[in-house]
């Protein structure tokens, strides 16, 4: 698991830093700094917004007696979303943007709802 996390944060950190050369030669050095600063701050202002909705959310189910299972991964999501907004570059920043938005942030919740019930139920067969 320690060389695969390892593999994969190598990869996307020097897929970004050559995406963001090459942006650059284009667009120029201000221009590159000012997108990955603007995207960082819409980014932070963003998940602040969703996660306060989130949070309004889990709030409600609790009140109304429901677990808020949604609600918490959609709260996990953002969180992460908000993270890959604040590290630098363009790959993590499109993803981030993608976990906050709830129209995108639905399809990542159904699929890790079904990567755990898989999880789960192989488990429980196991025993």
């Amino acid at each position: 698991m320690f060389f695969k996390l390892f593999f994969l944060f190598s990869i996307v950190s020097l897929l970004e830093l050559a995406l963001i050369i090459k942006i650059g030669s284009y667009l120029g050095v201000f221009t590159t700094i000012l997108i990955i600063v603007a995207t960082a701050t819409l980014g932070a202002y963003l998940a602040q917004m969703e996660g306060l909705q989130v949070l309004s959310q889990l709030q409600a189910e609790l009140r109304a007696g429901r677990m808020p299972s949604d609600a918490l991964i959609d709260g996990l999501l953002v969180l992460a979303g908000g993270l890959l907004l604040l590290t630098p570059g363009f790959i993590t920043d499109t993803l981030g943007l993608l976990l906050i938005i709830p129209f995108s942030r639905r399809w990542f919740r159904e699929r890790l709802k079904a990567y755990f019930r898989d999880k789960i139920e192989v488990h429980y067969w196991r025993i």
